[in-house]
């Protein structure tokens, strides 16, 4: 096509412009990831943007990390507890082909990664929800793990830090995910009584039947930038007070206005601050 047709296509109303052939060499060459838009702000961002902490450097938005991930940027020193607990012959029609590729994706057994850390010195029993695994769903060995690293720090005398991540109670399990709900809080309830300090940082998501039992059940409650946490979601809310809510009403900065959290802050001084706060609340001349 010469240029005078090219003039001659554009002016005709309507006309169809020729369609330009894809070529799938060149996509090859283009990894998938390498070009991300923020989920909080919409920004256009290439990957290596991000940094290290994936942070969006727009907003501060901190993108979703996988529990190993996690270890990797927090701690200086790592022992996993439970790493083989999984549920056996789930019965739920396609629940066994689910957890398997869960489990492909996350190198996890379950949605909870726990263990004994340490952060900037200071020793603590760790739990890290990983929204990649099922969306972090509580499930029976979720709860059961999570119970257990309670259990355990009680034993050993840590603080807990807890991660959370979650799109609330695995529907396949039924009454056996809700149940997890009251198991941690009773964990969570002996290991303060023992004197012990728990310490939550609610990352995006955390919602549903996680929010509305152990994720708001710590003695300092934390959250990253902008992440998301409620119980039930905005349209459930709208359908059922028939009314609109504000865009940023489940956003963790509106959860702190009201009251709900202590602090929001940013994913890179999250070890720094975590410390400060468990050397704080060690009994007078160390544990």
């Amino acid at each position: 096509m010469n240029r005078r047709q090219m003039m001659d296509l554009f002016n005709k109303p309507n006309a169809k412009l020729p369609k330009i052939k894809k070529d799938a060499h060149v996509d090859a060459q283009i990894p998938d990831g390498l070009f991300l838009a923020c989920p909080y702000c919409g920004a256009q961002l290439y990957s290596k943007q991000l940094g290290e902490h994936r942070v969006c450097p727009n907003c501060g938005y901190g993108f979703r990390l996988q529990a190993y991930e996690r270890v990797h940027l927090m701690t200086t020193a790592f022992e996993e507890w439970d790493a083989d607990l999984t549920l056996e012959n789930p019965e739920f029609p396609g629940y066994a082909e689910k957890l398997s590729r869960a489990k492909s994706q996350t190198d996890l057994n379950e949605s909870v990664l726990t263990g004994k850390a340490v952060l900037e010195d200071e020793t603590v029993a760790l739990g890290i929800m990983d929204s990649y695994f099922m969306m972090g769903s509580l499930g029976t060995m979720t709860g059961e793990k999570i119970t257990r690293l309670f259990e355990k720090a009680t034993e050993q005398e840590l603080p807990v830090v807890l991660f959370t991540a979650s799109g609330g109670a695995r529907m396949q399990e039924g009454i056996n995910s809700l149940m997890q709900m009251a198991k941690v809080s009773a964990a969570v309830a002996a290991h303060q009584e023992a004197g012990l300090p728990y310490f939550v940082v609610l990352t995006d998501p955390t919602t549903g039947g996680v929010t509305a039992s152990f994720a708001m059940q710590g003695d300092v409650t934390l959250a990253e930038p902008h992440a998301l946490v409620g119980f039930a979601g905005k349209r459930v809310i709208e359908q059922t007070i028939h009314e609109k809510v504000p865009k940023d009403f489940q956003r963790a900065e509106t959860v702190l206005e009201n009251g709900f959290i202590d602090a929001v802050v940013q994913r890179k001084e999250l070890p720094k601050v975590l410390a400060q706060l468990v050397r704080f609340h060690q009994p007078q001349g160390g544990r």
